[in-house]
């Protein structure tokens, strides 16, 4: 039996939202925001030819775009007030709609959706094994956070997600390295990682 190896990578944004049919009357009804620290957990039962389960230099590339799209944006549920929504799309130049609540579970559910078919689409070139996302951790505030895993993404009682449902700004995609990233990834286009030239024979 083989044990899985785990790593972290940890990223930050800003992030604006409303989280309809909660309990607290403040949040449900007013757009507010949050300092988001997002945990991506990845993991594999053999390391790679640098002896890593995988580069995190690797993570600064097509999911720190995914995942940047989120900062100095505002997130709405598509089922909200179409009013609500456009005047979203109207006074935001980033903006992120998803077919869920952008709750802290939710957004972890997102984030590991997005990071796990963008690990699918990769092509690896280092002697990666089985890599694969094992959790993600959404912390919205210093005290209170979010974590999912994969029983949580095929949850179908949680809310279906689909590559389709989830649409970025124009302003948003102008931003990542490739525009077209996205429309890739939808398309099944894979990525492909560099080339590594072995400095020691294994």
């Amino acid at each position: 039996m083989y044990w899985h190896m785990l790593i972290r990578k940890l990223f930050k944004f800003e992030n604006a939202h409303i989280v309809r049919n909660c309990t607290s009357d403040r949040c449900k009804r007013s757009i507010h925001g949050h300092s988001y620290k997002v945990e991506l957990l990845l993991k594999a039962s053999k390391l790679d030819h640098g002896q890593m389960v995988y580069d995190f230099g690797l993570l600064k590339g097509v999911i720190k775009d995914i995942f940047d799209s989120f900062d100095h944006a505002i997130c709405f549920w598509q089922n909200d007030d179409p009013e609500y929504i456009q005047a979203c799309k109207t006074f935001s130049a980033r903006w992120v709609a998803l077919p869920v609540s952008p709750s802290a579970e939710q957004f972890s559910r997102i984030f590991f959706f997005l990071a796990q078919e963008i690990m699918k689409s990769t092509i690896t070139q280092n002697g990666e094994g089985d890599v694969e996302v094992y959790s993600v951790i959404v912390h919205e505030t210093d005290t209170g956070y979010a974590q999912s895993f994969q029983e949580d993404i095929e949850n179908e009682q949680m809310g279906i997600l689909a590559l389709d449902q989830i649409v970025f700004s124009e302003q948003v995609k102008n931003e990542w390295a490739d525009p077209e990233m996205y429309e890739k990834l939808q398309q099944g286009i894979q990525f492909q990682n560099p080339e590594v030239d072995l400095q020691v024979k294994i």
